[in-house]
């Protein structure tokens, strides 16, 4: 059947901002805590690093099976289900007696905490095509400042009371999200009659009818691996060169948290450039930030010049992050609006694949060589989409109504 002629029912940018905060700081509390669960455990750098591997390889899980959904069911009773769910998993992993059950656990927050990208997509539902960019800027700077901040709490709670500590408190702040989603949300019922099973099948009709998708999916994916590079192992950086442990670590997401002040930017320079400008602007500012971080290194027996880089670097990095994000999910949702949660799906999907390999590179190159290994390693991921960028496809037009009925036709087959 056609999409529904009436529009999404209202809620407020900076609500769907705090919704996916919630959501995806589940899956980044435990990057700060690697160390200390390792000391539980009495695993390797290699070994623990794989808790953060599972978190976001379950996380790309979640959003294949979950976030299709959003497109089936209404959208505020998924949403709590799976903030309540979400609590559950949190606390599994708080009561974890071995570090098997530990990434097992670990795997299923980020299965569930995939509810962020239910909430993503509501948001160019509420504004026009002309501000597409500019309402994903609004709300993925509540993202980010989930992703950094969380970093943050768990650092600095962990000190204190012990890393389990943070989870029984997260789970807790999911559990009351619950009921504040029914106060402040609207019912949002699918803009279209389709089944799971077609939904799902619709996947792969997306994937190979649009080639936008298929470069952002690409450049996401490479973007965020260099991303993960950085947060997975910064803990065992200040640990082997400071003696600084988890709080220290944690707090470079409020360092890093500067960058997500461009968010609002860079979504309306998406709107009146085009969003492969600032795919551009972004990759070339991810780069940056590497040869920041890693030129630091080299002067790292002078600590407060090599903590001045890895501050000025967070920020840059943060920055470049942000940019090329909001970029792709502008060009994305102006494909088939009627099918936002799955070219979402599908996108993010790659995005935090390309998350998990970066992770587990990561630690490897660690182990082996260390932060150079790290930096290389990051920068061959920026080059890789650099290149993609440069052999890609056109933006697509902005005004996506005219074609609509068609695109909307092919993604229900």
């Amino acid at each position: 059947m056609s999409a529904q002629s009436n529009p999404a029912p209202k809620a407020p940018l900076p609500f769907l901002g705090l919704a996916c905060a919630v959501g995806v700081s589940s899956i980044y509390y435990n990057q700060p805590l690697l160390i200390d669960m390792g000391h539980t455990f009495h695993g390797t750098a290699g070994q623990v690093g794989f808790v953060a591997v599972a978190t976001q390889a379950g996380y790309a899980l979640g959003m294949l099976c979950f976030v299709p959904l959003g497109d089936v069911l209404e959208r505020r009773s998924l949403m709590m289900k799976m903030y309540g769910a979400v609590a559950v998993a949190l606390l599994l992993v708080a009561l974890a007696p071995s570090l098997p059950f530990l990434i097992a656990a670990s795997a299923l927050v980020g299965m569930l905490a995939s509810v962020t990208h239910i909430a993503l997509p509501i948001a160019p539902d509420l504004v026009g095509d002309a501000q597409r960019g500019r309402a994903i800027g609004i709300v993925m700077t509540g993202l980010l400042l989930g992703i950094l901040l969380a970093r943050t709490f768990a650092g600095w709670v962990s000190k204190i009371h012990g890393w389990e500590y943070v989870f029984v408190v997260a789970a807790l702040i999911n559990l009351a999200f619950v009921p504040l989603l029914r106060w402040k949300m609207p019912a949002l019922p699918p803009k279209q009659e389709i089944t799971y099973k077609d939904a799902m099948i619709s996947l792969w009709t997306l994937l190979r009818t649009q080639p936008l998708l298929r470069e952002s999916c690409v450049l996401g994916a490479l973007a965020f691996a260099s991303f993960s590079c950085f947060w997975t192992t910064l803990v065992y950086l200040l640990a082997s060169h400071y003696q600084l442990g988890a709080g220290v670590a944690g707090t470079f997401g409020v360092v890093g948290a500067a960058g997500a002040l461009v968010a609002p930017i860079a979504g309306r320079i998406s709107d009146k450039h085009g969003p492969r400008w600032v795919l551009m602007a972004g990759i070339g500012t991810l780069a940056l930030s590497y040869l920041m971080l890693w030129g630091g290194e080299l002067a790292h027996t002078r600590v407060a010049l090599h903590i001045a880089a890895l501050v000025v670097g967070v920020i840059v990095l943060d920055m470049g992050a942000q940019m090329t994000q909001i970029a792709n999910q502008t060009r994305i949702f102006g494909l088939v609006p009627s099918a936002r949660s799955r070219l979402n799906t599908v996108y993010m999907v790659c995005y935090f694949a390309g998350g998990a390999i970066g992770s587990a590179s990561a630690a490897i190159a660690w182990d082996h060589w260390h932060w150079n290994g790290v930096c290389t390693l990051a920068l061959t991921y920026i080059g890789l989409a650099a290149l993609r960028l440069i052999t890609g496809v056109p933006d697509a037009p902005r005004n996506q109504s005219q074609t609509e009925s068609h695109s909307g036709a092919m993604v229900k087959a």
